[in-house]
């Protein structure tokens, strides 16, 4: 065989080295995907490889990406997390918790992992989440004495929290995808009764195993401060303990939208969509009371809001009905003056908001950031359709029906492959390229989808860790103190990764930690 026929064959192969060779290269990735897709189809056109009419379905995909209701949420969840982060509510909860448990042999590592995944369920964004720590709490515990690679891996990894603990960007990124994936292989199985996989099961899922980890990097902190106590000794004991107000004002808000949030999904009462918008609704509320505005006005609002969600859902009015009774109107006038409140209340947050900078620069992070990831969502389906139309699909199936071990051998090679790719590739590439391809064929190897989602987003959650191109190690090493050396950096996730790993093998052994939840919410 001559090389341009061993390359003709593998077209589909030598288009996945061409996009990692463009990122490594440093060209934008939603641009480099996009040009490897459309420069191969010219390539699989031309030696006959492919049949270019396949182009004409992308129009198709594109409007069924811009159409997908389950996306809508990310822009929502984007702007909570950056009004949380931007009003400095998560750096007073940071502080709050730092001197609640700065007592304690490890206690600074403690309260960092436990605001980690306070963050993680209330704004979801990695790069906001390492950075407040990396700026508030990183300098406290080296001042406190904490050996420096483990308090950066501590900031780092508890940071990455934001990607398994629901809501976030990435489980629901997945979700969609996973969807798709389930809903392809019940096709080829030849079932007509297709079902499918909500975010909000994805959630459910992913809840307990996010808690999970959270205790295991407890219980490792623990276990390091009792085997090496010089590596995180206590606070000073003239550190002033936060009163109990203090820790109520830091955690409470925090939790109340929380509970206002993942409460609304997992109880059935309002979509991922119409949860997020809760979500960023909330978050403008608590920024408007931390920037100044009318305190009063602001809780009368949230209360109104509140009664008028309840009460709607219990008892509706339409006034367009021709048969509505004098108390239907009495009552529709009483949700209006409710909304009324509720909407000067936002006023009032807004406004305040926009007094103190923070609205504009959280509504430009929210566009940036939504912008980033669309690109790239879209840019994928190009790539996928590519690689489908040189038969990619067939070889991928090919390859895990052939691995030894069957559907467990093709599992481990995928979360192998996964790992791999987290070196080089964001969670967000790696979601919408190879997923879609991997996915189907292991579902109907007889995989449960959602815990394989669940595993799968573990794994993503470590592609912020590993060098050379995490993103937790880059923005941990923009906002370190200039002491902390990037190798030092590099050496204190190492242990955390290997914690990953445990999180997975833990999650693989006892699969109900990830199916108990959706199948009795669902």
């Amino acid at each position: 065989m001559t090389l341009v026929a061993l390359l003709v064959d593998n077209l589909d192969l030598l288009m996945f080295a061409a996009l990692m060779g463009c990122i490594l290269l440093g060209f934008p990735v939603s641009f480099s995907i996009a040009g490897v897709a459309v420069a191969f189809a010219y390539f699989g056109w031309a030696a006959g490889e492919m049949n270019i009419a396949l182009l004409g379905g992308l129009g198709q995909r594109v409007f069924g990406v811009l159409t997908n209701d389950v996306l809508i949420a990310i822009p929502l969840f984007v702007l909570m997390g950056v009004v949380l982060e931007r009003s400095r509510i998560a750096e007073e909860l940071l502080d709050t918790m730092g001197r609640l448990f700065g007592q304690l042999r490890g206690g600074l590592g403690i309260s960092v992992v436990l605001v980690g995944a306070l963050l993680a369920a209330s704004t979801g964004i990695v790069g906001a989440t390492v950075i407040a720590m990396g700026m508030i709490a990183l300098p406290t515990m080296l001042r406190t004495g904490y050996d420096a690679r483990l308090a950066s891996g501590i900031v780092c990894t508890s940071g990455t929290l934001g990607q398994i603990i629901p809501p976030s960007t990435l489980l629901i990124i997945l979700s969609d995808v996973m969807s798709s994936a389930y809903q392809q292989a019940q096709y080829e199985q030849g079932k007509f009764t297709i079902e499918t996989i909500s975010v909000g099961q994805i959630f459910a899922g992913a809840l307990v195993p996010g808690l999970t980890m959270v205790t295991i990097y407890i219980l490792y902190i623990l276990l390091r401060g009792m085997v090496r106590p010089q590596d995180m000794p206590p606070a000073p004991p003239q550190e002033v303990r936060p009163s109990r107000k203090a820790v109520f004002g830091a955690i409470l808000p925090p939790v109340m939208l929380i509970i206002a949030v993942l409460g609304a999904i997992l109880g059935g009462i309002a979509t991922p969509t119409e949860a997020a918008s809760v979500g960023a609704i909330g978050a403008i509320l608590l920024a408007g009371i931390k920037q100044g505005a009318n305190r009063t006005l602001i809780l009368c609002g949230v209360a109104a809001l509140l009664i008028l969600a309840i009460a709607a859902g219990l008892a509706p009015v339409r006034f367009q009905r021709s048969d509505i009774t004098g108390f239907e109107q009495l009552l529709g006038a009483g949700y209006v003056v409710l909304a009324l409140i509720g909407i000067a209340a936002i006023a009032a947050s807004l406004y305040q908001s926009h007094k103190k900078a923070i609205l504009a620069s959280a509504l430009t992070s929210t566009m940036t950031v939504t912008a980033m990831i669309f690109a790239t969502i879209l840019t994928a389906s190009i790539f996928s359709l590519v690689f489908v139309g040189l038969g990619g699909d067939d070889r991928v199936a090919e390859i895990l029906q052939a691995m030894p071990g069957g559907p467990v051998g093709a599992l481990l090679f995928c979360m192998a492959l996964i790992f791999i790719l987290g070196f080089f590739l964001d969670f967000v590439e790696i979601t919408v390229i190879l997923l879609p391809l991997i996915a189907p064929v292991l579902i109907m190897m007889g995989h449960d989808p959602v815990w394989l989602a669940i595993l799968i987003a573990i794994n993503l959650q470590t592609s912020f860790l590993t060098p050379p191109f995490g993103f937790s190690l880059f923005y941990l090493r923009g906002a370190a103190p200039p002491e902390i050396t990037t190798g030092q950096i590099y050496a204190g996730v190492a242990p955390f990764i290997l914690l990953q790993g445990v999180a997975v093998a833990v999650i693989w052994f006892v699969p109900q930690l990830a199916t108990w939840l959706p199948k009795a919410v669902f």
